[in-house]
């Protein structure tokens, strides 16, 4: 308990600049995933009354559909363009200037929101809603990247953590003011899509009195006096010399390379195994089923015969153990370490889907059936929640180096849009077809990533950059003929590092 508190003190800035990160980096994106469904009752209306208005006849039914299904659709085209293009930009202009920017994006998306209905245009709506997603895919590209390189070695898999804790809290924020009672009202709903423009707007104004990450400062800045200065800022008085050394190993080793882009990327065969780990944990987590349990639990509910007044109450209790679950992975993550966190996150959801996809398709033959379903879901969100969500993003970070990661989380990024798009667009028809048997797919998706990540996955835990890769080493080029990097570092340099 004393250390929790003296680090607490120590780090203060460090847990300053992760707030402020959070708050404008997944955030808006959990919260613009969940907050969508509460007013689609009246952006229908809204989108048929305008049309009305304009033209004089309503519009049908097929049609009212298909624009609400482009409204809902187009945050994924977005994102997928904010990470296309945030690899580049932060690379050239560095993540904080691209942050700061990425707000005033998400400040116009919010004032086409807010001013559609006074407008009268179902287009602002649709422009605000592409808007967001590519200032969504700008954060999530840069959040990860932004909180791992702040943080030293013993705070970076809590740090990285806290990547699913805020995503999570947008999700449940999300339900939270999506309830009719709150903003999901009919008069109302413009400023509930609009309320992601405050967390910008936070963080536009506290953001510049944040440095640069240290590891940029001085490998790609090479400016050892702002270095200095953000490490004071974020880490404290006390002698980090350790942690600065293992910087200036990623610097001396960099001297031999560039920074590449990503079709360079994947020719790069020091690279081929973090790319292999890359692409599995990240389509394992859009296959997990997580977002099959949301869509599919509803249904469940009802079967369950909630009185439907209920169910976006009982969907808010999924939301807020998904976020108690990353809180709890977040301190648990520095404990058991990333590889544990994954692989048993991973078997408790097979075992968990397992019952869920027996005990949905036996519902109707005994009554208790339903109320069973109900805690699997929630047994199931909290696996999820304190495994793979947390864990994940450490990973994704620690295994690259500063000069690969922005072509990296490109990648991460295209992987994790495009399968949100896929399964909005196909995982309904899925359900028809296959009823409560669509989870096998996920189980199967599951039972695969867990045996490649046992096998494969090395243990990243309290382990330099420079450490980790000499572990992908030996998968890339096999034990016999690892590299050394220790003994290709030159000789380094060292100064005062006495805070």
């Amino acid at each position: 308990m004393a250390n929790c508190v003296s680090d607490l003190i120590q780090y203060r800035g460090l847990f300053q600049m992760i707030l402020v990160l959070g708050i404008g980096g997944s955030f808006p994106f959990g919260f613009h995933i969940s907050v969508i469904n509460y007013p689609s009752r009246h952006i229908r209306t809204f989108i048929n009354e305008t049309w009305i208005e304009r033209y004089g006849y309503p519009l049908h039914h097929e049609t009212i559909k298909l624009l609400w299904s482009f409204i809902v659709s187009v945050y994924g085209i977005g994102g997928v363009l904010g990470s296309l293009s945030c690899g580049f930009l932060t690379t050239r202009y560095r993540k904080k200037k691209c942050q700061i920017v990425t707000n005033l994006i998400m400040l116009v998306a919010a004032l086409f929101m807010a001013f559609c209905k006074m407008a009268k245009s179902f287009e602002m709506i649709l422009i605000g809603r592409f808007l967001y997603g590519i200032g969504a895919g700008f954060s999530l590209t840069i959040h990860p990247q932004y909180v791992g390189e702040i943080s030293p070695k013993k705070l970076r898999g809590f740090s990285n953590a806290t990547l699913s804790v805020f995503l999570t809290l947008g999700k449940v924020s999300g339900q939270i003011f999506g309830l009719r009672e709150l903003l999901g009202n009919e008069s109302l709903w413009p400023l509930l899509l609009a309320s992601t423009g405050l967390t910008a707007l936070i963080q536009l104004i506290m953001l510049p009195f944040f440095p640069d990450s240290p590891s940029y400062l001085l490998i790609q800045k090479g400016n050892e006096d702002a270095f200095m200065k953000a490490i004071k800022q974020l880490w404290g008085e006390g002698d980090h010399q350790a942690e600065i050394d293992d910087i200036l190993k990623e610097k001396a080793a960099m001297k031999s390379t560039k920074n590449l882009r990503v079709l360079e990327l994947f020719k790069e065969r020091s690279l081929r195994w973090q790319l292999y780990i890359l692409v599995t944990v990240m389509t394992t987590l859009q296959l997990s089923g997580v977002n099959a349990i949301y869509f599919y639990s509803f249904e469940v509910f009802r079967t369950a015969r909630f009185e439907e007044d209920l169910i976006p109450y009982v969907s808010l209790g999924i939301g807020m153990c998904e976020c108690l679950s990353s809180i709890v992975c977040s301190s648990l993550i520095e404990r058991f370490g990333r590889r544990m966190l994954l692989c048993g996150g991973y078997v408790l959801m097979i075992f968990v889907l397992a019952l869920l996809t027996m005990t949905l398709s036996l519902q109707h033959q005994f009554f208790w059936m339903h109320y069973f379903s109900v805690a699997l879901i929630f047994l199931f969100v909290i696996c999820y929640g304190i495994g793979p969500s947390g864990a994940t993003a450490s990973i994704m970070t620690e295994i690259f180096s500063q000069s690969f990661r922005p072509s990296a989380f490109l990648i991460n990024g295209c992987i994790s849009w495009t399968w949100l798009f896929v399964l909005g667009m196909i995982f309904p028809y899925i359900v028809e077809s296959l009823g409560p048997f669509c989870f096998l797919i996920f189980l199967g998706s599951l039972v695969f990533s867990t045996i490649f990540t046992y096998l494969f996955l090395p243990e990243t835990k309290g382990k330099s950059i420079m450490e980790i890769k000499g572990e992908f080493n030996k998968l890339n080029f096999g034990k016999k003929q690892a590299v050394n990097t220790e003994n290709n570092l030159s000789k380094e340099h060292t100064f005062c590092t006495k805070l």
